[in-house]
Parts: C-alpha cells; structure tokens; sequence
C-alpha cells in the first residue's frame, strides 16, 4: 500500500510539472504576442502621422515630389506586411529611412522647418519612433526569453511535443548596421 501512494505521489508531481512547464510555455508565446502588439500600436500611430506630415511638407516641397511619393509607397508597403516578421522589419526600416530623407531635405526649406505644424509632427514622429524603438528591444527580449524557455530541458520535451514554434526576432537591415562615416 505504501508503494501505490508514493507512485501515486510521484505521478501527480510529474504531472503538476508537466502542467506548470505547459503553462511557461504559453505564457511566454503570449508575453511575444503582446510585445508584437505594442510594436504594431506604435506603428499605426506612425502611419497615422505620415499622411499629416505629407500633406504640411507637400506646400512647401514643391520640386521634392519623389521623396513624397517613397513615403507614401513605403508606407504602404509598411501597412501590407503583417505576417512574416523579417519582410516586417525590413518594410519598416524602409518607411524609417525615406521618413529620415524628408527631415534632411527639410533642412534645404527654411519655411519648412519653421512651421508650427512640420514641427509639431516631426517632434511627434521622432517620439513615436523612439516608442517603436523601445517596443522592438521589449519584443526581442520576449522572443529571446520564450527561445531559451522553449530550448531548455525538459521544457523542450513538452515544447516539442506541443510543437512550440521559433519565434523570429525583429532585427535591423544591413543598411541600418552600417557604420556612419563622418567627413570635415
């Protein structure tokens, strides 16, 4: 009789394990997609502005027609991109470079760069891409965390039994990990 209770005993430990492993498991993948919605919130505030800051730059821009035209499309290609996290990111730092091309250009507008609203909207940008920013490192640390729960033993064993999927980081494109070369 002291067996079958120890047994017994032994079997709703493992189980209890098993439970609470499970449960890891879906927390973390549920701590990634919540990551992944406050990267997306941020991103729709984003393409949000663009169409204000396009339409303030257009009057003033006249002969800088193609730098709005890559805004837009690169926006659009932006707010297509939702399934594959890689394609994501590489459409985002796109938007992020042709965005960083119209507050160059706007250096050459100094009507631009004084107006209330441009500035305004390029004070909100900057903020919602520092946001973007900031949610793309909590993103990735999430990512890393579930990676390394779901690799580690025994929860690979559940993981791999419950076919836990890799979840991709959101990485910078080669163009952004390029040195900035500075000339005087």
């Amino acid at each position: 009789m002291t067996v079958s209770i120890i047994l017994i005993l032994l079997g709703l430990l493992i189980l209890i394990g098993f439970i609470s492993t499970y449960n890891g498991l879906i927390s973390c993948k549920n701590n990634v997609k919540n990551a992944w919605a406050q990267i997306d919130t941020q991103l729709k505030r984003r393409y949000d502005l663009i169409p204000n800051l396009i339409e303030c730059a257009k009057g003033y821009m006249e002969y800088e027609k193609n730098t709005l035209l890559n805004i837009v499309n690169a926006r659009s290609l932006a707010m297509k991109q939702t399934d594959n996290i890689k394609e994501k990111a590489e459409a985002e730092n796109q938007l992020t470079s042709t965005i960083k091309s119209l507050f160059a250009l706007s250096e050459n507008y100094p009507e631009l760069k004084a107006s209330e609203n441009f500035l305004q909207l390029q004070e909100e940008l900057t903020s919602t891409e520092n946001k973007i920013s900031y949610a793309r490192i909590a993103y990735n640390d999430a990512v890393m965390f579930y990676q390394n729960k779901k690799e580690q033993f025994p929860t690979n064993i559940i993981a791999t039994i419950f076919n836990f999927k890799d979840m991709e980081f959101f990485e910078a494109n080669e163009n952004e990990k390029e040195v900035v070369k500075v000339k005087f």
